[in-house]
């Protein structure tokens, strides 16, 4: 019998998911594309968590203006106070535990204060900050971001090409945060392609620059979506070109498209690869936690998420 068909039904069961995906798959529910209504989201994101495949599984990421429904949904719908906490009870998950929460903020440092007290309620697990300036954010979580809060800072694209990337990534270099990098979105042109990104990639790797990425990595293996036509890159792909220094290097890594060849490649990973792996590419924002999983599943990686617990 293994691990996971030993343990409880309601327990995540440990040892499942191997070294390369724990952590890897922060729940970007209530983003686009997915768009899941917040209420739905809560249960779902539960769910997750009490899975046997929960160690790949992150926080439960929510935008600063959401964090009232958020409280409201984690408290069974209950009254909020105007900070976006609940008016009476608390927002524990099942079992007690405080609900793990992302804050993603768009709006820049101004929005930190005011998301960090509407977020009292749950136990914050990180920050994203989206703004123009490197300096000036990483002045703004010196002040205000309580030390044990990992955070990650996202600058415009367009600001990460050329001499501003190595201008951007040095600033990070003397700060405990790690960069975010956007690899898609709704639109064509909000996917970079693969010199950009290994652009991106290899200066963090010559930096030991930790990053996450977010939008567009559903998918294990990089393709044409057929609905869109647009390019989305794969996450083993960005795994796998996480250790490369050289640009060429990673970007042919990011160009391959046979998952059988990506898949022997990740079995072939030492443990020494994918610590260095995962101390560069820690996470990446996803609205489907089971898409993933599927894909990993169907390469042989992991076991099928709809496999009945006695049979894996």
């Amino acid at each position: 019998m293994s691990a996971a068909s030993s343990a409880a039904p309601d327990a995540p069961a440990t040892g499942a998911i191997p070294e390369l995906f724990h952590g890897l798959f922060d729940d970007a529910a209530v983003f686009p594309p997915g768009n899941l209504p917040v209420a739905e989201a809560v249960p779902a994101h539960r769910g997750h968590r009490a899975a046997w495949y929960a160690e790949a599984v992150g926080p439960l990421l929510c935008g600063a203006g959401r964090l009232g429904e958020l409280a409201a949904a984690v408290a069974g719908g209950a009254a909020v106070t105007s900070t976006g906490a609940p008016a009476s009870g608390g927002v524990a998950m099942a079992g007690g535990a405080p609900l793990r929460v992302g804050l993603v903020l768009p709006g820049g440092s101004a929005e930190l204060g005011p998301a960090l007290a509407a977020a009292a309620p749950f136990e914050v697990a990180g920050v994203e900050l989206a703004v123009r300036d490197a300096a000036e954010a990483v002045a703004a979580l010196d002040r205000l971001l309580p030390p044990d809060v990992p955070a990650a800072i996202e600058l415009p694209r367009e600001l990460l090409r050329g001499d501003g990337l190595g201008e951007v990534l040095d600033v990070l270099i003397d700060s405990p945060y790690r960069a975010k990098f956007r690899t898609g979105g709704v639109v064509a042109e909000a996917f970079p392609d693969e010199e950009e990104l290994a652009a991106f990639l290899t200066g963090c790797a010559l930096r030991g620059l930790p990053y996450k990425c977010t939008a567009g990595l559903h998918n294990a293996v990089r393709h044409t979506d057929p609905a869109t036509g647009f390019e989305h890159h794969g996450f083993l792909n960005v795994l796998l070109a996480a250790q490369e220094t050289d640009r060429a290097a990673a970007a042919a890594v990011l160009a391959e498209r046979d998952g059988a060849v990506l898949a022997k490649a990740v079995h072939a990973l030492t443990d020494r690869q994918v610590t260095v792996i995962r101390n560069s590419f820690t996470a990446f924002g996803t609205c489907s936690i089971a898409e993933p999983l599927d894909d990993l599943a169907a390469l042989g990686l992991l076991p099928s998420t709809s496999q009945p617990q006695e049979d894996r």
